[in-house]
Formats: C-alpha cells, sequence, structure tokens
C-alpha cells in the first residue's frame, strides 16, 4: 500500500493510473468489518480489470471541518487508519486534505477534476447516501449519470450486518461507551486497539512499584476510557499482557488523553518503540483517589484482577 499525501501528489502515481482506478471514498473510521468487505470488493475488481485500487479518505474529517464541535470521536487516528489499510490488498490510499477549497468545489469541478484527472476512474464504489461538492449537492445518482456521460461505473457499497443490524462506526463508539469490547471486536473483526510510539512520562508509576509504558494516543477525546487488561504487540515475539489506564489521570491532575500501561514481569527500556495496545477486558472506570497510597493499592487490586483474567 503507498500513501499519496494531498492532491498535489498526485502527480507522483501518474503512470500508476494511466489506464485508470478502481475507487472508493469515505471517512473508514475504525475500518471495521463492513469497511473491510468493500475494500475486498475494491481490491477484487482491481485485480480482474488490471488496474490499481485506491482508496481516498479526508483529513480533517469534513464533520470536524465543518461541525468541530460536534463530530464524533474518533475510533482511529490517521496513523492508525494508514496501519488498518495496510493489511488489506488495497494498492494507493489518498489522503486529500479537506479545508475550505476543498468545501468549496462544485460537484461537477470535483467529478472533472479529481475523479477524471487526478485519479481517472474508470470504476467508483460509495455508499448511496454519500454526498460531496459545495452545499452537498452531488449525490449518487448524479455520479450515476456522470459515469454514463464519461466513461466510469458507479456501484454503491454493499451493506454488511452482524447480529442482525448494519455495521457503522457510530455502533462501534456506543458499543465502546458501555464499554461492550466484545461486540466492539466483533463489529471491527479484531480487539480495539491503540497505536502509538513509548515517550516519556512522569515516572511516578516506578516510584510507586508500577513502572508504566506511556503513549500519547494523538486524540484530543478518547473513545473508551477505564482500566482494562490489554497485551501489547511489538516489544515482543507474543503479545505481552498487562494492565492499562486509559483516560486523563485525575488523581495526579492530568488533562490530557494518555494511555499507561503496566507490563506484568517486564524489565527492559522500549522509549520510542511503536506498539499496539489491545483491550482485552474492561475493569473499572477512570476514578480519582486521595492521594498516591490510595492510587497504590487499585492499581494493586487491578493488576491482581488482570492476571487472574490472563491465566
Amino acid at each position: 500500500m503507498h500513501l499519496i499525501r494531498g492532491l498535489h501528489n498526485l502527480d507522483s502515481v501518474q503512470g500508476a493510473l494511466t489506464n485508470g482506478c478502481v475507487l472508493t471514498i469515505g471517512n473508514f473510521d475504525g475500518v471495521h468489518v463492513g469497511h473491510q468487505q468493500v475494500l475486498r470488493s475494491v481490491a477484487k475488481q482491481a485485480k480482474v480489470e488490471k488496474l490499481p485500487s485506491v482508496v481516498m479518505v479526508f483529513e480533517p474529517l469534513p464533520v470536524e471541518f465543518f461541525s468541530p464541535d460536534q463530530a464524533p470521536v474518533r475510533l482511529m487516528n490517521l496513523r492508525e487508519k494508514m496501519q488498518a489499510f495496510q493489511a488489506t490488498e488495497i494498492d494507493y490510499v489518498l489522503c486529500a486534505r479537506f479545508d475550505a477549497h476543498f468545501a468549496g468545489l462544485q460537484a461537477q469541478q470535483f467529478v472533472d477534476s479529481i475523479l477524471l484527472q487526478g485519479l481517472n476512474v474508470k470504476h467508483l464504489v460509495v455508499g448511496d447516501d454519500f454526498r460531496f461538492g459545495k452545499q452537498r449537492l452531488g449525490d449518487f445518482a448524479y455520479l450515476q449519470q456522470q459515469g454514463l456521460q464519461k466513461g466510469f461505473s458507479v456501484t454503491d457499497m454493499p451493506t454488511y450486518g452482524v447480529n442482525g443490524q448494519r455495521v457503522s462506526s457510530t455502533r462501534i463508539r456506543n458499543a465502546l461507551q458501555k464499554p461492550d469490547l466484545q461486540e466492539a471486536e466483533a463489529l471491527l473483526g479484531k480487539a480495539f486497539t491503540f497505536s502509538g510510539r513509548v515517550i516519556h512520562g512522569q515516572k511516578l508509576g516506578r516510584t510507586i512499584g508500577f513502572p508504566t509504558l506511556n503513549l500519547n494516543p494523538k486524540r484530543l477525546q478518547m473513545p473508551v476510557q477505564g482500566v482494562f487488561a490489554v497485551t501489547v504487540d511489538g516489544i515482543a515475539e507474543q503479545p505481552w499482557p498487562g494492565v492499562a489506564n486509559l483516560g486523563i489521570r485525575p488523581t495526579v491532575n492530568g488533562h490530557r488523553p494518555s494511555i499507561e500501561v503496566h507490563l506484568f514481569d517486564w524489565d527492559q527500556e522500549i522509549y520510542g518503540r511503536h506498539v499496539d495496545v489491545a483491550l482485552r477486558h474492561y475493569l473499572r472506570p477512570e476514578m480519582k483517589f486521595d492521594g498516591l497510597d490510595a492510587l497504590t493499592e487499585q492499581i494493586r487490586l487491578d493488576a491482581q484482577q488482570a492476571r487472574q483474567y490472563f491465566d
């Protein structure tokens, strides 16, 4: 999978798109099992037509541009999304900057300058509720009409259901807020996971006997908070068990979202390493304690409970 950062970099892949491409467009937040079905369908169609497969996503998400205060919390930051695409058979991901200029494109401009001139699209897969262009005047019917005139086909994304209900990013957010990790896992096709680089923290954990890995989740909001039994990938041959606090650490006056993981029976320094923290079992909500002694006792109980989950 190759990442194309911005529409201005499409020139770098014009050779690969000479004969056209099979394209899908969307937010793909979570890259859940419904998204995965779409991506498989796009990759399969591309192979049949001997064309490259392309996914177009936006940064920021359109809803974050138009209504930042009302935008739903993200399931994935951009790096995590790219990691998920990497695990598919998609050839290219185009990450387009969604700004005032992009928002001001008329529907016809979007089709002519981006879909045709920029990407040379031959087959397009989008949701039948897809809207685009200034004031969202472009829709699925308009794309089909344009396709007939200009030589590309358009199909809608197949609906994918789990337990009789359509899979969606909203449904996953709702599951995580409960938190119902089993439902989230069924919808995502894997355990809900945060990815990030291990950074230096306050090193408070080691002073109370529970050293932690600290990750900056690169989010203004967290889709899930609390204390969890977790496994960490990227530090050993097998996923390593531990206990994690996800939230803002109110006992020590934290203000921004953080992830702190205490690994069981681990004593190596791994600053700078990129790791994946998978949530396996919910233990309790994040709480504020009256001082470090109370916090230390609770962490001891959390660790004991998490170890029991893995035993």
